[in-house]
């Protein structure tokens, strides 16, 4: 027997606030100081990533001086 389960989990990116907050103009920004893939970043903006890497993560948050939670938001189902 095959159990699937459906699970809708919405993790909203709040990306954009940081860039507002410190006045990065633009993704190509961002990517040039924090030497990650442009393309990467374009996906959390957009919310198209099934994960972020550790990583990832890490230089945004360095970068913005913020916490996992100012990047990502949860809002239950």
């Amino acid at each position: 027997m095959t159990i699937k389960w459906l699970v809708n989990i919405v993790i909203k990116s709040k990306l954009h606030e940081q860039m507002l907050k410190h006045k990065v103009r633009n993704i190509s920004e961002l990517a040039r100081v924090t030497e990650l893939d442009r393309r990467t970043l374009t996906n959390i903006w957009d919310e198209k990533n099934k994960r972020i890497d550790y990583e990832t993560l890490n230089k945004l948050c360095e970068h913005f001086n913020c916490n996992v939670g100012d990047l990502l938001e949860y809002i239950p189902d």
